[in-house]
C-alpha cells in the first residue's frame, strides 16, 4: 500500500463498498491485525458481454478493498454457468467468455497485483470440496436451499432444475474452500452469504463477513413497490435488455444513444439511474467534471462533487438532457481504455469477437 491507513479509514473504505455489512466487529478485528491478510471473494458466471456494473463498478470496489490490505479472489464460476444454463450449457463457450471477462478487468484499472483469478472447474475433481457441498446440503432442508434461488437470477417459486438445487450449496462451499474471510458480492447474493454464516459453526468453519455492494441500476424505469434486496435485483443492470445496459466495449455513440433514452425525471433523485452513474462511477474516478453547453442554456459549469450535481438537479438548475450528456461523456472516458485494449491487442480482440458471435447465435 502507498499509504498507511488508520483502522477507521480502512473501515470507512469498506463501508463505501458495502451497502450492507454484516459482521463489522469481526471485520474490525481482522483489519487491526497487521500480520493478517484478509481474503475477500466474488464469483462471476461467464455469460455474454460484460457491462459497466461488472466492469467499472467492480474495479472501483476491488481497488478500495485492496487499498486497505485485503487480497481479492475472483471465482470464475464456469461450472455454475453450466448449471444455470448459460451459453446453452456449452463449457467451451463459457470458458472463452471467462477469459474475456479477465481481459476486461485487466484493462479497466483494477489493481491486478492484489487480485487472483481462480476457476471453479479446477476444484471439481477435489473430494474435499464435494464433502463441503454435501455437508452443507445435509445441514439444510430443500426449502431453505431454494430460498436462495435469487442468486441464480431466479425467483423463489420458480421451477428449478435438479442441477440448480446444488447451486447454493456449492456457492456456500466456495466461501469455505477459498478460505474467504469476506464474501464481497452484490446485494442480490445476500441470501446465500447469510446461509454461509448460519451453517459455518455447524461445520467447523468461521463465519464470513458479508460486504454486499450496491447494485448499479439499468437505465430503464425501475420496478415499483419493491424494497431491499428484491428492489435491488429488479432494477439492476441486465444483459437481457441491452438498451438499458452499457457494455464495456460500447462505442461513444452507443453510450450517448442509451443515455439519451434513460429514465431521468426532472428534479427526482430516487431511482434515477443517471444520477447513480454520476455518484457511483463518475465521481469515483474524476475529482472535477465539466458540463459544456451554449450560453443561452446557462454556459459551461464545473462540478467538484456529486452532492453539487444532485443539488442543482433537485433545484431544476440542471436539465436531464444536460445531466445525461455529462454522464455519458465521462462514462465514455472510463470505458475508452477497455475499447482500445480490445482494438489493439490481437488475443483480446479474438476473445471479444468469439463472445459476440456466441450472442448472435
Amino acid at each position: 500500500m502507498s499509504e498507511k491507513l488508520s483502522i477507521e479509514e480502512k473501515l470507512e473504505l469498506v463501508n463505501q463498498v458495502g451497502e450492507e455489512v454484516i459482521g463489522e466487529e469481526q471485520l474490525r478485528t481482522m483489519l487491526e491485525d497487521e500480520n493478517y491478510t484478509p481474503i475477500a471473494y466474488d464469483g462471476f458466471e461467464p455469460s455474454g458481454r460484460i457491462h459497466i456494473a461488472q466492469g467499472l463498478l467492480r474495479a472501483i470496489n476491488v481497488n478500495k478493498l485492496t487499498k486497505v490490505g485485503i487480497k481479492f479472489k475472483f471465482w470464475i464460476a464456469d461450472w455454475f454457468a453450466l448449471m444455470n444454463n448459460k451459453m446453452g450449457g456449452d463449457m467451451k463457450k463459457i470458458q472463452i467468455t471467462g477469459k474475456y471477462f479477465i481481459e476486461v478487468w485487466k484493462a479497466c484499472g483494477m489493481d491486478m497485483e492484489n487480485v487472483e483469478f481462480l476457476w471453479a472447474s479446477d476444484v471439481m475433481s477435489d473430494s474435499d470440496y464435494w464433502l463441503k457441498v454435501v455437508n452443507i446440503g445435509r445441514a439444510n432442508t430443500v426449502t431453505r436451499i431454494t430460498r436462495c434461488a435469487q442468486i441464480m437470477g431466479r425467483q423463489e417459486g420458480e421451477s428449478l432444475s435438479a442441477a440448480q438445487i446444488f447451486y447454493p450449496c456449492m456457492q456456500c462451499a466456495d466461501i469455505f474452500h477459498l478460505k474467504a474471510d469476506i464474501a464481497q458480492l452484490g446485494l442480490d447474493q445476500r441470501k446465500v452469504n447469510v446461509l454461509a454464516r448460519e451453517v459455518a459453526p455447524k461445520l467447523g468453519f468461521k463465519k464470513p463477513v458479508i460486504v454486499s455492494h450496491h447494485m448499479l441500476a439499468g437505465l430503464g424505469e425501475p420496478a415499483k413497490d419493491l424494497s431491499g434486496a428484491d428492489a435491488a435485483i429488479a432494477k439492476k443492470m441486465s444483459k437481457s435488455n441491452p438498451d438499458t445496459a452499457i457494455f464495456m466495449t460500447d462505442t461513444k455513440k452507443d453510450i450517448s444513444r442509451k443515455m439519451n433514452k434513460a429514465y431521468c425525471p426532472l428534479g427526482i433523485v430516487e431511482d434515477n439511474p443517471v444520477l447513480e452513474y454520476a455518484k457511483y462511477l463518475v465521481f469515483e474516478k474524476f475529482d472535477t467534471v465539466k458540463l459544456e453547453r451554449p450560453e443561452k442554456y446557462g454556459g459551461d459549469i464545473e462540478y467538484n462533487s456529486y452532492a453539487d450535481i444532485e443539488k442543482d438537479f433537485v433545484a431544476e438548475k440542471l436539465h436531464p438532457m444536460d445531466l445525461k450528456q455529462l454522464v455519458a461523456n465521462y462514462v465514455d472516458e472510463m470505458i475508452k481504455p477497455v475499447r482500445e485494449h480490445f482494438e489493439n491487442n490481437p488475443e483480446a480482440k479474438k476473445l471479444l469477437e468469439q463472445v459476440e458471435s456466441f450472442n448472435k447465435k
